[in-house]
């Protein structure tokens, strides 16, 4: 309900200042500034309304403390004899180095949590106004369809930005507090400097981020064709379960460069020397189309059909 308020409220007073600028005599060059007042409060709106809900909250915890669990462990469990040891790529260099905590803690977090985190965001954008009633109110603020739709994907991706971010700077946290820290020694052998390191670990976060993105817009597609946030939700992270079991059986071998989660660990071309730019631009260029394809079936969607909620 304090959302609805809050939506109701914003759109009374664009509305109120738009029918003032229109009685001041401002004609259609006064009416264009004012829609993009409107579009601009409306974001900033939105963004609070995503960062204040408890939920969203929950869920940026989350995140924050799995990476200091991971640390701990590996912490107490010591280091792996022979330099090896099972579990996902990363977990034999973090006892050596604390800044691999931070990429170890992206793997593991990119299996399910994040994509969770993405599909709550994502799933909840439009289905949430919807089974609220407040999507009816929403689309008052003149700012038009697309630039409401484009607004709720550009806080979709702002929210896995900051899930991103929050995993990173936990883990690091977490690293130079459990574990020694130096210079890196890339997965291709190559030492390099603290500084170095550090600002691959940024295009890391960055890449990861992007990843997210792309399984936003699916969520925010599937979102304009329900009325039931859960159901888009779910949807949306099965999608990304399914993807992921699929991608490991190698019977699909022949689909698995299509799948919108093949790439996502990708980012370990960034920890070699030099950079294997090609898995990069193929992932990049995969989350690109995906985003572009389910941002334009949200589009579709969300402009052609009728609002009763």
């Amino acid at each position: 309900m304090s959302a609805a308020d809050v939506v109701v409220a914003g759109t009374a007073g664009t509305v109120g200042a738009a029918g003032t600028s229109q009685l001041a005599g401002d004609g259609p060059e006064g009416r264009v500034p004012a829609a993009g007042r409107a579009w601009l409060r409306y974001a900033r709106s939105e963004l609070g309304l995503v960062f204040r809900r408890r939920r969203n909250l929950a869920l940026l915890a989350v995140v924050a403390v799995v990476p200091v669990i991971i640390g701990v462990a590996l912490r107490l469990a010591g280091s792996p004899r022979g330099g090896g040891g099972g579990g996902p790529a990363f977990f034999a260099q973090v006892t050596g180095n604390g800044l691999f905590l931070s990429f170890a803690a992206l793997t593991v977090l990119l299996t399910l949590v994040l994509p969770l985190v993405v599909s709550v965001v994502s799933g909840d954008s439009i289905a949430g106004e919807a089974g609220y009633g407040t999507l009816r109110y929403v689309l008052t603020v003149p700012a038009g369809r697309t630039r409401l739709l484009l607004t709720k994907y550009l806080v979709v991706i702002v929210f896995a930005l900051c899930a991103c971010a929050v995993v990173t700077v936990s883990a690091v946290i977490a690293g130079l507090a459990l574990f020694p820290v130096g210079p890196m020694t890339l997965l291709s052998g190559t030492t390099v400097s603290i500084a170095d390191g550090m600002l691959r670990l940024v295009f890391v976060a960055l890449y990861v981020a992007a990843a997210m993105a792309s399984l936003g817009a699916i969520g925010l597609a599937i979102s304009t064709l329900t009325e039931h946030a859960i159901g888009a939700i779910a949807a949306t992270a099965i999608i990304a379960v399914a993807s992921e079991v699929i991608d490991n059986v190698p019977q699909f071998g022949a689909v698995h460069a299509y799948l919108p989660t093949h790439w996502w660990t990708s980012f370990d071309s960034l920890l070699r020397t030099p950079i294997a730019s090609a898995d990069l631009l193929h992932g990049l260029l995969s989350f690109a189309v995906y985003a572009v394809i389910f941002c334009g079936v949200a589009w579709a969607r969300f402009t052609g059909g009728d609002v009763t909620c």
